[in-house]
């Protein structure tokens, strides 16, 4: 890596490491990954808060809150899944309250470090097609769920750009 990547790596690794994640060699392909593969883009949308719930017997819930441009929104919906569920309560926001489109998910990729730790860091790669262009965005975290989403806000902030 050159300096500046390397800098950039290092931030991302001491960040975790306030978080009180435990980085492990296995780990780093993926932060080199996610850092270096996305470029600065400017968060015009940031996720404000959000709860997923998984209960059994009952489907999936996610109430979602974002900001938009210094603008609250807030919507809730279930789903096949965690993800589907924060996925909807999304779409929602974008296509009845905003009257915008919303990217069209073609494909999910999760990987994970070998060792088999269940606190190893997952890597989401999604890919989204949207106004006749495709494009990937990477969610980083111990959590799945969680390394999904941050992949969708990337994606969000990628599209708000188009809108602004």
């Amino acid at each position: 890596l050159d300096e500046e990547s390397m800098r950039k790596v290092t931030e991302r690794i001491i960040e975790l490491g306030d978080k009180k994640e435990l980085v492990t060699r296995e780990d780093l392909p993926y932060i080199v990954s996610d850092v270096l593969k996305h470029g600065v883009v400017s968060e015009s949308v940031k996720l404000k808060s959000y709860i997923v719930t998984l209960a059994h017997g009952l489907k999936p819930m996610a109430t979602v809150k974002i900001g938009i441009n210094g603008k609250e929104f807030e919507e809730n919906s279930s789903g096949d899944g965690q993800y589907d569920a924060f996925v909807r309560a999304l779409r929602k926001i974008y296509k009845v309250t905003l009257g915008r489109k919303f990217p069209m998910l073609t494909n999910y990729a999760v990987s994970i470090p070998p060792g088999g730790r269940t606190d190893a860091f997952v890597q989401t790669v999604i890919t989204w097609s949207f106004e006749e262009k495709v494009f990937r965005t990477r969610g980083l975290d111990a959590d799945q769920t969680e390394a999904a989403i941050k992949a969708t806000m990337k994606m969000l902030n990628i599209i708000e750009n188009e809108y602004e």
